[in-house]
């Protein structure tokens, strides 16, 4: 059975298009880098200064001055270049980034994005958060429904936003789920995932159409 962070990671790579510059978030969204579909590039962007990022490299084979920006050691492909921050935000902050794919601690009934702080806990900062989700053509969410039982889909967040800008599409391990201007749009269930569960475990409301695809994941 497959994992839920690779199913949704799996699940998230399909949105990616040849020739996109993306940027992948801090933990699931780095998945996607693993399964972008056969005949497909994409050229991976870091905030801190890399555009052609690789897989994570093999056990041994680590370089020290390689890193994404939360830190994890990566590869570079041939033709990958590095530059400074100033150069990096002036891509995401110029509209340059085709899409990016980010966690989230909550998504609302707006599509508002909730994902870099819980007051009273110390937080690192934002990172480069504000900027990916205000400057990115399309943002994608990518995270697990619940979290210790709790709906991360909730009908306002309580959590403070990322941006004032919704997200365009969240991905999570049980469903994926489109924010309109009329709500939450269920588009696609995951394999063995029933409407009625999806439902059960969402605090917000959603538009359910006649015929709601499964996501086409083997699993």
């Amino acid at each position: 059975m497959m994992n839920p962070k690779e199913l949704i990671a799996r699940r998230v790579a399909l949105e990616l298009k040849d020739g996109n510059l993306a940027n992948l978030g801090i933990g699931i969204p780095t998945l996607v880098a693993n399964y972008i579909p056969e005949g497909i590039q994409v050229f991976f962007q870091s905030e801190n200064g890399i555009i052609g990022m690789g897989p994570v490299p093999e056990p041994g084979m680590e370089n020290q001055d390689l890193t994404d920006a939360g830190g994890q050691y990566v590869t570079a492909l041939p033709g990958a270049m590095t530059f400074d921050s100033a150069m990096s935000f002036g891509l995401i902050r110029g509209g340059h980034l085709d899409v990016t794919v980010l966690g989230a601690l909550q998504v609302d009934e707006k599509g508002m994005l909730a994902n870099w702080m819980i007051p009273g806990k110390m937080v690192p900062g934002m990172g480069g958060a504000m900027d990916l989700v205000t400057g990115a053509k399309r943002v994608i969410v990518a995270m697990t429904h619940t979290a210790k039982g709790r709906p991360k889909l909730v009908k306002r967040c309580t959590l403070p936003l990322t941006s004032v800008r919704p997200v365009d599409l969240v991905v999570t391990d049980l469903a994926v789920i489109e924010p309109t201007e009329d709500g939450l749009l269920l588009k696609e269930v995951a394999p063995g995932v029933t409407v009625d569960q999806v439902l059960e475990q969402t605090e917000a409301k959603l538009i359910i159409p006649d015929n709601v695809s499964e996501m086409p994941i083997k699993v």
